[in-house]
């Protein structure tokens, strides 16, 4: 269902931009998913919104590499950072209060991936989901899924099981699917966290992504009965996804 109210603790529920030009980021995510935009007042933040409703985020980061970030909704935020070493990860930043929207901490798993835990006030996470210009996947790529799997079944409760047909895994919390991994398609490509945003059409999608400023790092591929998919850059460097869902 696309309009979303509450997430379940241990559900993926928010992603957020951290940019080196937030000017050149608006344009670019107006330009490709027609997002609009709502300045926070008293902190460097914007919301991305459609339909009136949050989708996304956008903060500054100057003189870091741009990156798309994923978000983990939870009932007690300093609680699972607790459970964060004990697991074999680490607390990169630690429990904190963001305004009055909710309350936050930021891990990296045990291959160095990182991953924000959010304990929501008054901010839930995205408001849409799963429909064209809205996120809808989160995808970890490292080379040890086992060492990560244990570590998030740990942390957020996620059941860790292969997809039939090919060589990736599908976190479950409850026996629904809620993220996957996989490992990296090629060599050089460090532990992170992939956001993949639904879009009617890849190849156009791509091709007006292309025309922003966006790198193609894949180009549309079909996944039989998941959907035709895309990897970009978009015109900062920040990488992430595109789907259209296989019907």
């Amino acid at each position: 269902m696309p309009d979303r109210d509450s997430y379940e603790p241990g559900t993926p529920s928010w992603v957020d931009l951290a940019s080196s030009d937030t000017a050149a980021s608006k344009r670019f995510y107006t330009g490709l998913f027609g997002w609009e935009w709502e300045d926070q007042p008293g902190a460097p933040y914007s919301i991305a919104l459609m339909r009136g409703r949050h989708v996304a985020g956008l903060g500054g980061m100057p003189g870091m590499p741009p990156v798309w970030q994923s978000y983990v909704t939870v009932a007690d935020v300093d609680a699972t950072a607790v459970s964060v070493p004990g697991a074999g990860g680490t607390v990169v930043m630690p429990a904190m209060d963001v305004l009055d929207a909710g309350r936050m901490a930021v891990f990296a798993d045990p291959t160095g991936a990182a991953i924000c835990a959010w304990q929501p006030k008054n901010h839930i996470g995205s408001q849409v989901v799963n429909e064209p210009g809205a996120y809808s996947w989160n995808e970890l790529v490292t080379p040890d899924i086992a060492a990560a799997s244990a570590f998030y079944e740990r942390v957020f409760g996620w059941q860790a099981v292969p997809f039939e047909g090919m060589d990736y895994t599908v976190f479950q919390l409850d026996g629904n699917g809620i993220a996957g991994a996989l490992k990296p398609p090629a060599e050089g490509i460090p532990p992170h966290w992939m956001v993949y945003f639904t879009v009617a059409d890849t190849d156009a999608a791509a091709a007006t992504a292309r025309e922003l400023g966006a790198t193609v790092l894949a180009e549309p591929f079909d996944i039989p009965g998941v959907g035709r998919i895309a990897a970009l850059a978009d015109s900062n460097g920040a990488a992430f996804s595109i789907i259209t869902n296989a019907q």
